[in-house]
């Protein structure tokens, strides 16, 4: 997929209900993480509707942690690409106050903190509905990227798969070059061996 088809790349809203979509959720045509619709209110808050979906179960009719992280990510990095900004997580906090319900519906508040230089600090809560009961909290450190950014990583990944298959076939003849030897060994062990009887 091109980096023009993935969310932060034309910091344009490309999924239903105003759900931004990563390139993968893109192809699937909904989040998921369970984002059902998003909006960036006046006051700087992006307000979120989510349920987790049984796939994420971790316990007994709650959600595994990993969900709720992922989901935070998802929803942190959203306030910056709703405000045309491309920010990468940093740092990712989370504090669990209780157990997420599966197949709820819940609701996300995040926003920016402040900023200096090229961070961002962003806040969230998830909430339960209609109860509006705190259910986490997370605060992230996401980084302004340029367009560019995706690509720079793609050459860096490059690079260092070819160091490592480079890395590989010296140490493929090392391993040959073992071989041989701990077999000459052997043989040359195996002939003195029947030499002595």
């Amino acid at each position: 997929m091109a980096d023009e088809d993935w969310l932060g790349s034309n910091l344009e809203r490309i999924g239903p209900n105003g759900v931004g979509l990563c390139g993968a959720c893109r192809r699937l045509g909904h989040c998921r993480l369970g984002l059902t619709s998003e909006t960036l209110g006046p006051d700087g808050v992006v307000v979120t509707e989510l349920v987790c979906g049984p796939e994420n179960e971790g316990g007994p009719d709650v959600a595994h942690g990993g969900w709720t992280a992922g989901a935070f990510d998802e929803m942190l990095g959203h306030v910056m690409i709703l405000r045309g900004e491309l920010a990468v997580t940093g740092q990712l906090a989370v504090t669990y106050v209780k157990p997420v319900p599966v197949g709820r519906p819940l609701l996300g508040r995040t926003w920016l903190d402040h900023q200096e230089g090229h961070r961002r600090y962003v806040k969230g809560e998830l909430l339960l509905l209609p109860s509006r009961t705190v259910l986490a909290t997370a605060s992230a450190v996401m980084v302004s990227r340029d367009p560019g950014h995706f690509a720079r990583h793609r050459a860096w990944l490059a690079s260092v798969d070819a160091a490592q298959n480079g890395d590989a076939a010296q140490n493929g003849d090392a391993a040959q070059n073992g071989d041989a030897a701990q077999n000459g060994d052997a043989a040359q062990n195996g002939d003195a061996a029947q030499g002595a009887q």
